[in-house]
This record gives C-alpha cells, sequence and structure tokens, in this order.
C-alpha cells in the first residue's frame, strides 16, 4: 500500500515538473533598440440589445407606416407571432398564411399601429403562428416577450 502512494506521488510530481518549467523558463532578453512586443486588443464586443440588433432606421419605419396606411389590401387573417431571429434585418412576417412572397401589412390592435411588412411563406399550418421580425416588433409597438395577435394583409390587392 505504501508502493502505491508513493508512485503516485511521484507521478503527480513529475506531471508537475513541465508546468513548473514553463513558468520559471528563462526569457529571452529583449534585442538593443527593439520595441518590446504590445500585446493585441481584442475588438470590441457589441452588445445584443434590441436597439444594437435593429437596424431599421427610424425613415425606414416611418416609410413603413405610411405604406401600411396609404396602400390597398386584402385581409388574409389573423396570426399570434413570436419574435422571429434577432439578427435576421428588415420588417418581414414568415406565415404560413402566404403561400407566395410578397408585400403586406400587419395590424396590432393594443397599440393601433400599423406597419407594411414582407410576407415570406412558412412551411407550416394555417394555425401554427408566425414569426414576425424584431423591427417589425418595435414597429408596431409590442413587448419582445409578447406573443401577439396580428392581423394580416396582403398590399396591393
Amino acid at each position: 500500500m505504501r508502493q502505491t502512494g508513493f508512485i503516485i506521488a511521484v507521478g503527480m510530481a513529475l506531471g508537475g515538473c513541465a508546468q513548473v518549467e514553463r513558468v520559471f523558463a528563462p526569457q529571452a532578453a529583449p534585442e538593443a533598440g527593439a520595441e518590446p512586443p504590445v500585446a493585441e486588443t481584442p475588438a470590441p464586443v457589441r452588445p445584443n440589445t434590441p436597439d444594437a440588433l435593429d437596424t431599421v432606421t427610424p425613415q425606414e419605419r416611418a416609410a413603413a407606416r405610411r405604406e401600411a396606411a396609404t396602400s390597398a389590401a386584402r385581409d388574409l387573417g389573423t396570426t399570434i407571432a413570436s419574435l422571429g431571429a434577432p439578427g435576421e434585418a428588415g420588417l418581414w412576417l414568415k406565415t404560413p398564411l402566404v403561400d407566395v412572397a410578397g408585400r403586406g401589412r400587419v395590424d396590432y390592435a393594443p397599440s393601433g399601429q400599423s406597419v407594411a411588412v414582407d410576407l415570406i411563406p412558412l412551411a407550416a399550418e394555417r394555425g401554427a403562428g408566425s414569426q414576425l421580425s424584431l423591427a417589425a416588433f418595435r414597429a408596431i409597438e409590442v413587448p419582445l416577450t409578447a406573443l401577439p395577435e396580428l392581423r394580416v394583409y396582403r398590399l396591393g390587392e
């Protein structure tokens, strides 16, 4: 039993030698006149906030609201929307209410806001729900953690 303990202790001591050698290894002296190496500064990390991820400008948002208010539209129905991929820029709605991509409008009754969006077909059954872009959530003033009921229209019809 004592031999086993001794063997383990020797193994640990020898294994630690490699670690100690790296810590106390002599370093080469810098050449005369040479500048010391400069540590690289890591790139700043961009925070993942709604303001940082929503790249739609106030002018684009205003234009989408004007388009929603002035364009002829055909009612497609209602859907429950979740927040779509926050990294996907733009004003869009992925929904099973359409089979073909096009322009549309979403209305959110509690805030009274409407915004024009790109309608993107979503391969799901009609009652499965939809995904709304971060920018559209913000444009119609929906809390980001909500599952809003939206009325969806096809524009230009």
